[in-house]
């Protein structure tokens, strides 16, 4: 019997990795990744490991989920130490539980190991703080991708009237109606929202607006981007750091 890891591979920047998920790598005989995952971080692997592409682009999979599963558990089965690389972490908006469930149901060896979600590097290397003494003790992670199944009113009233802090993934594409609802269900519409474009990485781009405004500041904003809603959100503007560097201190740090 082989063993599968679960691995967080961090939101962009390679550097970020854990050093436990940089192990989980080198010791792979097999390597399945997602389309977000810095293909820097192969350089841990073995020469003789292969590689398995299992991303989900917003409008088609290459590999359904229900297949992601069959072969974690067909690898470890025939003795191969898997690594399951995930942008982000594996359980923050990243299906690692269903893998896990999965895993376990097939009696197969695992370990998780946790990775920095972009939830909070995003808006870190955008300069903003999802947490501030001063601005917010709260904060959600929420997917954008709105669920037909739930009561409107009472979860848009708790969003909007909850967390001081929202973290929003997968939600470019929504954002004219979760800014819609956040002010219908109680948020106030000046609220300061960013769009962090491609967190992280050399190619990051942060707009600021507010909700009022943000679907048009954010037009041409593109996926994947993280959405901020707070006014933590204001402190961007004294503690911005990342895209004020150099373009080559950027790409040296990301190279």
């Amino acid at each position: 019997m082989g063993k599968v890891f679960l691995v967080g591979a961090g939101p962009g920047d390679p550097d970020l990795i854990t050093v436990k998920g940089m192990k989980a790598i080198e010791q792979a005989d097999v390597i399945l990744y997602d389309r977000l995952v810095n293909k820097a971080l192969f350089e841990y692997a073995s020469p003789t490991a292969k590689y398995m592409y299992c991303g989900k682009d917003p409008n088609r999979h290459s590999l359904p989920q229900e297949d992601t599963n069959k072969v974690l558990v067909n690898l470890a089965k025939k003795g191969y130490t898997v690594t399951r690389l995930k942008g982000g972490d594996p359980f923050v908006f990243g299906r690692g539980g269903e893998e896990a469930e999965i895993l376990s149901q097939n009696h197969i060896p695992f370990e998780v190991v946790p990775g920095i979600t972009s939830g909070i590097a995003a808006p870190a290397y955008a300069g903003i703080p999802v947490t501030h003494r001063d601005y917010s003790s709260s904060v959600a992670f929420v997917t954008g991708v709105i669920n037909k199944d739930v009561n409107e009113a009472d979860y848009w009233t708790h969003l909007a009237l909850g967390p001081e802090t929202l973290c929003i993934y997968m939600g470019v594409k929504n954002l004219p109606v979760i800014r819609d609802r956040l002010i219908r269900y109680g948020r106030a519409s000046d609220t300061p929202v960013a769009l962090v474009h491609l967190g992280t990485s050399n190619k990051q781009k942060t707009v600021v607006g507010t909700l009022d405004n943000i679907v048009e500041v954010a037009k041409d904003v593109a996926n994947p981007s993280m959405i901020v809603v707070g006014e933590v959100v204001k402190l961007r503007e004294r503690i911005s750091w990342f895209e004020e560097m150099p373009t080559e201190e950027v790409i040296a740090k990301l190279t």
